[in-house]
């Protein structure tokens, strides 16, 4: 990775945290978030996954129309240090632990791999 590949890995993290801690607030079942990217296509390969505890937790966030929302402030945060997300629901994707455990082991990293 290159040095200006850390310092913009740097920023979206400090500013995906702050999104992460509104949402932890915000949307009962809520856990945490996290991004991935290559950065040899970015922005186009960014991805941030977005993980609630229950199915039922992540039907209850669509249901009360959390996701424009909280894209919304994924988009906005983004912008503020120049990354521009086209088509944000291409970038962004929700999960949940339970999805991971029955399918993965509760291996994120063999999921998200």
């Amino acid at each position: 990775m290159r040095k200006t590949d850390k310092k913009t890995d740097n920023q979206i993290r400090i500013l995906l945290t702050e999104v992460c801690n509104h949402a932890l607030e915000a949307y009962p079942g809520f856990q945490w978030l996290t991004h991935l990217v290559d950065y040899s296509h970015f922005p186009d390969s960014l991805k941030v996954v977005c993980v609630f505890d229950t199915n039922v937790n992540l039907s209850h966030f669509y249901d009360a129309a959390g996701k424009p929302v909280l894209e919304a402030l994924i988009v906005k945060k983004l912008a503020a240090v120049d990354i521009r997300l086209n088509r944000p629901s291409a970038h962004i994707a929700y999960d949940t632990e339970e999805n991971c455990e029955r399918e993965n082991q509760g291996k994120w990293a063999h999921r998200l791999g």
